[in-house]
Parts: C-alpha cells; structure tokens; sequence
C-alpha cells in the first residue's frame, strides 16, 4: 500500500471546473494544479522517432486521453509515463518530483503509478479479491480487506470476490482489473486501450461505468485509443498526436469544433473541405458564400486569398434537383440505422458529406443542391 489514508470519493479539482464552467477554452491545467507534466519529452528508436519534444500538463482529477492513429507515439508517451521507456530528452515530472529526464529514471514499481493494460493481465490463479489485493504489500491482514471490500463495492462486483477471472464477463474482468490498479491509491491511473477488447455494444456501457469509477475515486488518469468516439466521450481533455508530435489539446468540444490542424480537422469525425475565395464581401465557395464574421479568426487581411472552410456532415443538407441544375451530384451512400450519410462531388471538385434522417432515401448518381443549415462558426485553413 502506499501509505496514503482511505477517503471517502471527493469532488476533484476537474470536476469543479467542469461545473463551474472555469476552463481556459483551450483546457489547460494551473500549473499549481498538474499532477503530471512532461517538458520537451522526446523517443528515438534507432533512425525513428517515436515521441518528439512532447509538453504535456494532467491536472490533478482529470481523464486526459492520448488520441492518434496506429504509430503516432500514444503508446510510447504512455510507457514514458510509466517508467516503462527512459527518454533521450526532456522531463517527466510526477506529483512535484522529476521521474525521468536523459540521464536517470526512477523504476516503475517506485513511480506511484498504475496501470490498466490492454488485456486486463488478471492472475487467473487469484480469485477477484486476491487480483485486488496482489499490490497492497504494505497492509496488514485487516487493511487488505478493508480496502478490497471498498474497491469490490466501488466497481459494483460487492459479490464476486472470490470467483476468479474465467468466470467473469470481460466487463466484469476490466472493472476487476481498475480495481487493482486503483488498490494502493496510486498518483496516477494509465489506461492502455481499456475498452478494445470489448464487444462494441459493451464497450459503450463499460465507458460510462469507468468514467464513473474514476470520478468516485478522484483519481488522476491518462487513457489512450484510437477510438475518436470513445476520446471525446469520456475525457475532461483530448490530446492529439501525430507522427510523435502533439498536434492539439483541449476539451473535447473545443478540439472538435476548433482543430487547429487540417489534420486534427480530417481524424476527428468526417470532415469536408470546401474552397473559397476570400474578398472584401465575404468568403465565396462552391454551394454559396459566407460572411467573414462567419469564419473563425478570418480577417479583412486574408482578402484576395483563397482557404478551404471545414465543413461536417451535419452542417449540410442536399435536395434533389432536375437535370443539370444544383451543386453536384451523390456519388457514394451510407446507411448508419439512424441516418443516411451522402458523399457528395460538387461541381467545383470539392468532395463533402451530407447527413440526413433515415426516412431521406436519395439515389447515387442524383444531381442534388447542397445547402449549409448549421449556425455556428467555421473553421478553414490555408488553400491547398
């Protein structure tokens, strides 16, 4: 155990900013508040690098989520964190105490850190309570069980403790496994793909049910996926990586609604570009024009240029025209259950996406006008 005393579940520091709405709008943590901090982190592997000059702040109680493509450096970051990988540059900085840097890093076992690995790594010799109590070697008799009583009432499995891991569901299996990780109230929780072993129906269910886990325990936590969805769903922030670098990072929404990047723009969520000329009457494109107050940070500087405006596939509608008339014309179709998704080539050359209800059924081939019905601002980039 380490030696910190039981509490009862506690509002974090996150979860009150969450409700009083005092987040800077890009997300980032006071520094009087980072549990964990990375300064200039970097990762060779021979000629390739894997985690490039990463700067990172987790604030104390909140979810942060590494989120990037196969190979953009998550799992990497991740066991830097751990103690798992020492970095060839840079700082990891753990509850005020300097970790790792290029010339020392402190062993993973002397680090106050748990993990939650991809597989759960339960002992399938242990029942659940022993799973439970495997890293509490600092505890008598009567605090182990204390303490494994509170965790199997805190994951909801008051019942199991003596089942082992073969007769348990694979939800029941990764609350076990938190359960473990969160027994000797580590600093920080790291959470390895918790959720891609599981059946997508599942999956769903067990993220509401550990974002839970985790705010009961005002516990600290960095997650990583692929899984866009899952990011945005369950995290207090979301931090972007690509090709090792940190492309963005903010609150889910801010980092959806404002990606800094074509690239962030294109992984999160299904993104259409549409090119427009920018003058001193507006920003003028394939399907209309826009006013420039709409854009998000375009100035009467940019007259003259040409961007391209970000557009989702629920900023736009299509309708069926006759003949040559309209925008474009549908040349794919996606049936989700609840929505039809229309890939739309408009005549400009432009590719853009357009999502109706499931009731609106239009044809491939179909010439159709293309009308914006979002209200918000939109971001765009550069012309390419």
């Amino acid at each position: 155990m380490s030696g910190k005393t039981t509490h009862e579940p506690h509002e974090t520091t996150a979860a009150r900013s969450r409700k009083a709405g005092t987040d800077a709008p890009g997300g980032a943590p006071d520094a009087a508040d980072a549990v964990l901090e990375l300064a200039g982190a970097s990762k060779e592997y021979g000629t390739e690098t894997a985690v490039s000059d990463l700067s990172l702040s987790v604030r104390d109680g909140e979810l942060l989520t590494l989120l990037g493509p196969s190979g953009c450096g998550k799992t990497t970051t991740l066991r830097l964190i751990a103690g798992l990988e020492t970095p060839g540059a840079g700082t990891i900085t753990l509850d005020g105490e300097r970790v790792a840097d290029d010339t020392h890093s402190v062993d993973p076992e002397n680090r106050d850190v748990g993990i939650v690995f991809q597989d759960f790594a339960l002992f399938p010799h242990m029942t659940v309570a022993e799973n439970i109590a495997f890293g509490l070697t600092d505890a008598d008799a009567s605090q182990k069980d204390e303490r494994v009583a509170e965790l199997l009432d805190l994951v909801g499995l008051e019942s199991f403790g003596e089942r082992t891991p073969d007769q348990l569901s694979g939800g029941q299996r990764q609350r076990v496994a938190l359960a473990r990780a969160l027994a000797p109230e580590p600093d920080l929780l790291l959470l390895d793909e918790p959720f891609s072993n599981l059946d997508v129906r599942l999956r769903v269910r067990m993220r509401e049910e550990v974002r839970r886990i985790l705010d009961a325990a005002g516990v600290t936590a960095v997650s990583v996926t692929h899984d866009q969805e899952e990011a945005l769903s369950i995290s207090d922030r979301v931090a972007v990586l690509n090709d090792g670098r940190l492309e963005q990072v903010g609150r889910p929404e801010v980092v959806f609604e404002q990606p800094e990047s074509r690239f962030v723009a294109e992984f999160l969520g299904r993104a259409g570009f549409l090119s427009g000329h920018v003058d001193e009457t507006g920003v003028h494109t394939g399907i209309g024009s826009f006013e420039t107050a709409r854009m998000q940070g375009l100035t009467d500087d940019y007259a003259g240029t040409d961007i391209d405006v970000l557009v989702r596939p629920d900023d736009l509608r299509a309708k069926p025209v006759e003949s040559e008339a309209g925008d474009g014309r549908v040349v794919h179709r996606q049936y989700t259950g609840s929505s039809f998704v229309y890939r739309v080539e408009l005549d400009t050359g432009d590719v853009i996406h357009c999502e109706h209800n499931h009731t609106t059924d239009i044809h491939l081939d179909q010439r159709v006008a293309v009308a914006f019905v979002a209200d918000h601002t939109l971001a765009w980039y550069p012309g390419e």
